[in-house]
């Protein structure tokens, strides 16, 4: 009878200890956030924010209490245009200087099934916060096989218009509208 009652109390507090919030952290040689935008109508560019930083906190038991945090370097960012990168960094754009961070918090997250979910959050560029949604994917979750430590992979999409972030230089010629794909592995 001791041994059921030890083996259930181990079933128990394994139970537990996966059902409590587990904290991945942002792996930025794995994460790239690239946004596009209508070119005049000829092309869709694309650029790439790279070095982001932040944690995902994952809560099994109760999804809608996990929480996405996230932190992007603007200097980071990569359009394959060094002329582009750099007007990028001014203050018709991103104003690196007074605003060198994007920040993203979540503030809601909605599971549509085991693999997809709604995560509602604020994003904050140059000095405005706006909500917007990330429709996310799980990709997977498991031990990495090269680290062989606890990792996790989502994508997720989104789009929003810039100039409701004080970023409108050309609008309507170049699109105000820009749409985001995140691709991110966070690890323990």
């Amino acid at each position: 009878m001791k041994k059921l009652v030890l083996g259930l109390g181990l079933v128990a507090s394994s139970f537990m200890v996966n059902a409590a919030p587990v904290a991945y952290k942002i792996d930025p040689a794995h994460t790239a956030t690239l946004f596009s935008w209508n070119h005049f109508g000829f092309s869709t560019p694309t650029a790439n924010f790279t070095d982001i930083q932040g944690t995902i906190n994952v809560d099994e038991a109760q999804p809608e209490k996990s929480s996405v945090n996230v932190t992007i370097p603007v200097s980071s960012v990569n359009s394959n245009v060094t002329a582009l990168n750099q007007e990028f960094q001014k203050a018709d754009w991103f104003d690196a200087q007074q605003y060198p961070t994007i920040t993203f918090k979540s503030t809601k997250v909605e599971t549509k099934d085991k693999k997809h979910f709604k995560i509602t959050g604020d994003l904050t560029v140059k000095g405005i916060t706006k909500p917007v949604v990330l429709n996310a994917v799980l990709n997977k979750k498991g031990v990495h096989p090269m680290t062989k430590a606890q990792a996790i992979g989502f994508n997720a999409t989104t789009s929003f218009n810039r100039a409701a972030f004080g970023i409108g230089k050309f609008v309507p010629n170049v699109s105000d509208k820009i749409t985001v794909n995140i691709t991110t592995e966070a690890s323990l």
